[in-house]
């Protein structure tokens, strides 16, 4: 079968950092800014904006199991 979209996230952390993104045919549409506490959209100003509720909240947990993984992973 033909692929019509290519999709993909990314989650990682470190002690002092994280990271979740996600992208959609090779661009970037949204990720979290856990400075600025909020999910960033960078999408062009001639497109109809979209927004997914509760994105930011989620990357936050993630963020946290993310942590407790990898503490969990290094005492191993």
């Amino acid at each position: 079968a033909d692929v019509l979209h290519e999709d993909i996230g990314i989650r990682g952390c470190s002690d002092s950092d994280g990271e979740e993104m996600y992208g959609l045919d090779g661009e970037e549409v949204a990720y979290a800014d856990f400075n600025k506490q909020e999910e960033i959209y960078p999408q062009p100003p001639f497109i109809d904006p979209f927004t997914y509720p509760g994105v930011y909240e989620s990357a936050v947990a993630n963020l946290q199991v993310c942590r407790q993984n990898l503490k969990v992973d290094l005492q191993a």
